[in-house]
């Protein structure tokens, strides 16, 4: 893969696997060498953890707006953090549309998150219907982004990734073209520079999250503004490995 000329700038590619509600005891041990960030369900944190190595994170794949207390049913950052979690995953499309998240809620558990000393990858991203009604900027920049405006230091910013998933995009087997994904990561990063500063624009990692996979990212990640993927169906996979996280090597 060719180098992308703004991309050596002390950015490393930040490949995360997030595995849904999948996986069973045997098939996660069978993949726990992957050396990526893997969010994995939370029944299977404990496992995981257990048989990855040290050099390779988990992601928890939600956590509560709140901390400890009476919150039955609830995992608290703070716990996930004690467990040994480093990465949590936040406002992905499945749970703004099954759960309702708003993007609101999706900040609070950013902030929690970070004030738990874990970092995040929180999901932005517009519907097939908002995308051809021109209205990719008023959900991803207005609202999605918009929501987490003014609510951190620039320390805490180092600590978050953008996760740009085209909702049309995920699980459908359709994917944005390289030239898609660059427009919708490139106004993010404007935005970052706008209401954050130019420090913060430079060093977010904004990751590709709509059916990426071995086939298709090379061409993606060629982009100047993506850094990386937040693969779903294929980071159950060999593929994951053989594919993508090769790909995405940066030369020293």
């Amino acid at each position: 893969m060719a180098p992308r000329d703004a991309a050596f700038d002390g950015k490393k590619y930040l490949i995360g696997g997030n595995w849904k509600c999948n996986g069973t005891k045997a098939s996660t041990a069978a993949l726990a060498w992957v050396e990526v960030v893997v969010g994995v369900p939370s029944v299977h944190i404990g496992s995981v953890l257990a048989t990855l190595r040290q050099d390779v994170a988990v992601a928890a794949q939600d956590c509560s707006a709140t901390g400890d207390g009476a919150y039955t049913g609830e995992l608290s950052a703070g716990m996930l953090a004690d467990f040994g979690v480093k990465w949590v995953i936040v406002g992905h499309s499945e749970r703004r549309t099954n759960q309702k998240e708003s993007s609101a809620l999706v900040a609070t558990k950013t902030k929690a998150a970070l004030d738990a000393g874990l970092s995040v990858m929180v999901c932005v991203g517009e519907t097939l219907e908002e995308r051809e009604a021109g209205k990719i900027d008023a959900v991803v920049l207005d609202d999605h982004m918009g929501a987490l405006k003014g609510k951190f230091s620039d320390a805490e910013w180092a600590k978050i990734a953008i996760a740009y998933e085209p909702v049309w995009a995920i699980g459908t087997g359709k994917t944005a073209t390289p030239d898609q994904a660059q427009e919708v990561h490139a106004s993010i990063r404007k935005w970052l520079a706008a209401n954050v500063n130019e420090a913060v624009a430079k060093a977010t990692r904004i990751q590709y999250g709509g059916s990426m996979k071995g086939a298709n990212a090379e061409g993606l990640l060629k982009q100047p503004d993506i850094d990386g993927g937040l693969i779903g169906g294929a980071s159950l996979k060999a593929e994951f490995i053989t594919g993508i996280a090769a790909v995405a090597a940066k030369p020293e």
